[in-house]
């Protein structure tokens, strides 16, 4: 053995200069993972001729020292270095991670009319670690400049669609149980239910922002730049969110959660900061100046309990939010349950939520945009259900039965279907 062991790595050593500097960096992983799986191989033929002949001396740790190690003095030595760059990039791949995802939805909605579409979403992530406590993110994702979605809809002739900067941020996390973030950020703010009364899913924040989390509290707080408004010399650009809450357990499979938030908006004055000057996404608005009429001072309250029914998770949420700076449609509250969860092939679940979100409850720009058309001053159902086709596969079925414009007196229907298929990967 000690023979066949010597032999084995002297030719490996004899070759690896020049085969080395031939291979592309992911052909030398692959090597290098075979000549790893190679020496453990002969490390096990050695032990199993010792059981079989008692009496055959152990060869002797400089005999059979890892054939990989032997190559890297050998490089290291003769070829100039190639293996300590190759063994850095290699290095520096590992710290780089993609990610992403992919929907394709069939829509109809129905408000004064039907209306059908074909639309789709597709978001890819970089994460690289820039260090023991640093790391950047780069994303992309279709659509165009809507701040609370990145859906694009098919057709044009099958013209070219866009793609768009998602996510550009740094995320440092040198404080034990706290991250400190800057630049376009994902949303962390907690969402009661995953529902979209105060914040949609998709908006990214501007700004900086911090999060801390230890297991049991939680406190999380964001300065943003909404808008560079330039219908209005008043600077309004600028706003803030505070939240904070507690996790705990009730027995051994009982989970609530309780938290609150405060958040500042002072758009009065201002245009639209976004979309069409007359775009004011449910919020009061002076007509003849196309400005806004209130700031935004949100006050807001939520609970999640969650525990399992028959052998699957139900979770039950309330959440309610009040604008202190109006005194007349000024709240909106949501809620709702979902039932079952979609964590491997075969698995599902099914959501309910009733919401009620008054014209001036929050600032409309910012909350779901599929809920009584986008925006606030609507009030309804949303019906959801998901089912695993596979681990990273999946179908579900959205339905909104809502109303909207609820300020002027007469409301109208709003009705919205979505089939999905979502895709994701890592």
């Amino acid at each position: 053995m000690k023979k066949l062991t010597i032999l084995l790595g002297l030719t490996v050593i004899h070759f690896s200069q020049t085969a080395f500097a031939q291979v592309s960096a992911d052909e030398f992983q692959v090597l290098r993972e075979q000549i790893q799986f190679l020496t453990q191989r002969l490390d096990e033929l050695e032990k199993a001729t010792r059981q079989t002949t008692p009496n055959l001396e152990p060869a002797s740790e400089t005999t059979v020292a890892p054939v990989n190690e032997l190559i890297k003095e050998k490089i290291n030595k003769d070829g100039n270095g190639q293996f300590s760059e190759r063994m850095a990039a290699v290095s520096w791949a590992e710290r780089m991670r993609w990610k992403g995802d992919f929907r394709y939805r069939y829509e109809n909605i129905k408000v004064e009319g039907t209306d059908s579409r074909n639309r789709i979403r597709a978001r890819i992530d970089l994460e690289a670690d820039v260090s023991e406590t640093v790391q950047v993110g780069l994303g992309f994702a279709t659509g165009g400049e809507d701040p609370v979605s990145s859906n694009q809809t098919l057709g044009g002739g099958g013209s070219t669609k866009d793609l768009r900067l998602d996510l550009a941020y740094f995320d440092w996390y040198g404080l034990a149980e706290t991250h400190i973030l800057g630049g376009k950020v994902r949303n962390f703010l907690v969402r009661a239910g995953k529902n979209g009364l105060m914040w949609d899913d998709d908006w990214r924040p501007e700004g900086i922002g911090a999060n801390w989390n230890n297991g049991t509290f939680f406190a999380h707080g964001i300065g943003t730049w909404i808008a560079s408004d330039s219908n209005s010399n008043k600077d309004n650009e600028f706003a803030w969110i505070a939240q904070a809450g507690m996790n705990f357990k009730l027995g051994d499979s009982t989970e609530f959660r309780i938290g609150a938030a405060y958040a500042q908006f002072n758009p009065a004055g201002s245009g639209s900061l976004f979309g069409d000057d007359d775009d004011f996404f449910g919020n009061s608005f002076d007509p003849d100046t196309l400005t806004y009429l209130y700031d935004y001072h949100e006050i807001e309250a939520f609970a999640e309990i969650t525990f399992d029914l028959f052998d699957r998770p139900l979770m039950l949420f309330a959440d309610y939010v009040t604008n202190t700076a109006v005194g007349e449609n000024d709240s909106g509250y949501a809620l709702g349950f979902k039932y079952g969860k979609t964590s491997g092939k075969g698995t599902w679940d099914v959501s309910y939520v009733y919401e009620k979100l008054e014209a001036d409850a929050v600032l409309g720009l910012l909350t779901d945009s599929n809920f009584g058309g986008g925006g606030t001053d609507a009030k309804g159902s949303i019906f959801k259900g998901t089912w695993a086709l596979h681990e990273n596969w999946s179908a579900k079925f959205t339905y909104f039965l809502n109303e909207f414009d609820l300020a002027s007196g007469k409301p109208k229907d709003f009705n919205r279907l979505q089939l999905d298929l979502n895709f994701r990967y890592k």
